[in-house]
């Protein structure tokens, strides 16, 4: 497996040199004031088609494995069925990657890395799936992305003709990425996250515990990787243990035993 800086793989973009042709078609805002009114009316259409620019490049970068691969294979039989979340369409790649993560993008794209795999039982797997369909279904995925897009590859305006987005150089993408490993989401938001997963797991036949076991065993790559990107899924939040405690506190008030085998202290 490869090693790509997680989610945004920004290191990689910094490296490409911007392709001679790529359209740049950014306008220059006047002042502040004009930069605050663009971002206001930033269309839906201008997101979507952003968002799927971002998702494409990041497709084209990553070592995306084939349908036939195990990996793949595993992949699809644990998301079966799982075709849209809110009317949006779903769809889901594994990155051969060794960073242990997993993202979802805006548009319904998941995209989970082969190392995390690795270390995950298939309910654990399904729990983390879940948390990140659960950033789509809140739109924090839509709301991070936007913000992410105005205050890095955006941040001189945005240009569009007839409300098509301009395209994106490979610098903005790489710029964009950077302020998306960045971006962090709220203490509410990947709570409100975790407890979709968890109910995610319930609706789905299959034991809740796996959303705190899964945190368990994030958390202890925590001291392994201390100050690496490697665990960028849960390790850059301080209440970790918190987390794992409202699951595990969840399931126990709900009378649901913990797996055969499992451990949680």
């Amino acid at each position: 497996m490869k090693k790509i800086t997680a989610i945004a793989i920004a290191a990689l973009a910094l490296m490409m040199p911007a392709t001679a042709n790529a359209q740049f078609n950014l306008s220059k805002a006047i002042n502040a004031g004009a930069k605050a009114a663009k971002a206001i009316t930033l269309t839906d259409k201008q997101m979507a088609d952003y968002v799927k620019e971002y998702i494409d490049w990041m497709d084209k970068n990553n070592p995306v494995l084939p349908d036939d691969d195990p990996y793949t294979i595993r992949l699809n039989k644990l998301t079966e069925g799982l075709t849209e979340v809110d009317g949006l369409p779903l769809n889901f790649k594994v990155y051969n990657v060794v960073d242990v993560n997993a993202f979802a993008c805006a548009d319904g794209s998941v995209r989970v890395f082969a190392a995390l795999m690795d270390i995950m039982t298939d309910d654990e797997l399904r729990g983390v799936i879940g948390h990140e369909i659960g950033h789509v279904a809140h739109h924090d995925s839509k709301k991070a992305f936007k913000t992410a897009l105005l205050t890095s590859a955006l941040k001189d305006g945005v240009a569009s003709t007839h409300g098509v987005a301009a395209a994106l150089t490979d610098s903005q993408l790489g710029d964009l990425g950077e302020a998306l490993v960045n971006a962090r989401y709220s203490r509410k938001q990947e709570n409100e996250a975790d407890e979709y997963g968890y109910e995610f797991l319930k609706k789905n036949g299959k034991n809740p515990w796996a959303m705190a076991l899964a945190f368990k065993k994030l958390q202890s790559l925590e001291g392994e990787h201390q100050g690496s990107r490697m665990n960028q899924l849960f390790a850059s939040h301080p209440d970790t243990e918190a987390r794992i405690a409202a699951m595990k506190k969840k399931a126990i008030k709900e009378g649901i035993p913990m797996p055969e085998g499992a451990s949680i202290d």
